[in-house]
């Protein structure tokens, strides 16, 4: 599937535009009209909902019909409109986690990476220690310790990840840090952060485009993983993770109100994969592309 892209530089007086055509594998597109689907019912889900998050309307799992197009839960809700609000809550709670795992993990391990010596070691160490540590057990500790809400849940996952990018920001990061750009930067006398967003930056997008979308379902599978374990999205607050735990016994009966939130986390980990695995082939075929010239 080709789709244009136009790049206008220089002056308006004296501006070139370049049009280039990218193609973008099925893979990839499937991915993307699969992720886009669930962002608009997460963004929209008061509008998509055909009934509100707790509003019971019919009997205890009914089957699929006109009426409840994915039959109801343990309590009687709809499930689609369960699911839908379910969408905006797994979303954001797992991309607000994200985003301060990535921003904290990859700028710490980028700067020990340059900073080096002590610095680098204390980090290092404390990772380490933080690492031997079973996330999920960790986290279900400071979580029952702490008091239960958005911001303190946020906070736990996107800590407790941080470290995994870390170690990839810096491992990356090490090797970057002894090219000769980087050196040349270094005796030009720019600071620290400079070399850090500049230089080394750049050069190590690729691996942590790649590893921001394994992270983002890896935070969509811990959130689920806790709501499911009870310490995670409270009642009657709505989560793909809290909705197997709650309609799990149905599997007895042959109900499939629980395989259902679980088939949405499956696809949505396999549609975020296939974007970023789409995004690392176009960012390493362009710097490919580039040392060539």
């Amino acid at each position: 599937m080709p789709f244009l892209v136009i790049r206008a530089y220089g002056t308006p007086s004296e501006a070139s535009v370049t049009i280039m055509f990218y193609r973008v594998p099925l893979s990839a597109c499937i991915g993307l009209v699969i992720t886009a689907l669930f962002l608009i019912a997460a963004i929209f889900a008061p509008w998509l909902a055909p009934y509100g998050l707790t509003e019971i309307v019919g009997g205890v799992w009914e089957p699929m019909s006109s009426q409840f197009l994915l039959g109801t839960d343990n309590l009687g809700r709809d499930l689609l409109s369960r699911m839908i609000y379910g969408a905006r809550t797994t979303i954001f709670i797992a991309a607000m986690a994200t985003a301060l795992s990535f921003t904290l993990g990859s700028v710490l391990g980028l700067l020990a990476a340059v900073v080096g010596g002590w610095f680098d070691q204390l980090l290092s160490r404390f990772v380490d220690l933080l690492m031997s540590i079973p996330t999920l057990i960790f986290a279900l500790v400071v979580l029952s310790v702490l008091p239960g809400n958005l911001i303190t849940l946020i906070l736990v996952m996107g800590i407790l990840d941080a470290t995994r990018v870390y170690r990839l920001a810096r491992s990356v990061a090490v090797d970057i840090n002894v090219m000769d750009f980087v050196e040349a930067a270094k005796l030009r006398g720019e600071g620290r952060w400079w070399i850090v967003f500049r230089e080394i930056l750049p050069n190590a997008l690729s691996p942590l485009v790649a590893e921001l979308g394994l992270r983002f379902i890896f935070q969509v599978l811990f959130l689920s993983a806790l709501s499911f374990l009870g310490l995670g999205i409270q009642p009657p607050e709505a989560d793909w993770g809290g909705m197997v735990k709650e309609n799990k016994d149905g599997i007895i009966f042959g109900i499939p109100a629980a395989l259902i939130p679980a088939a949405a986390i499956s696809i949505l980990a396999i549609s975020v994969n296939l974007i970023a695995d789409w995004i690392l082939n176009r960012t390493t075929d362009l710097k490919g592309g580039r040392s060539g010239n």
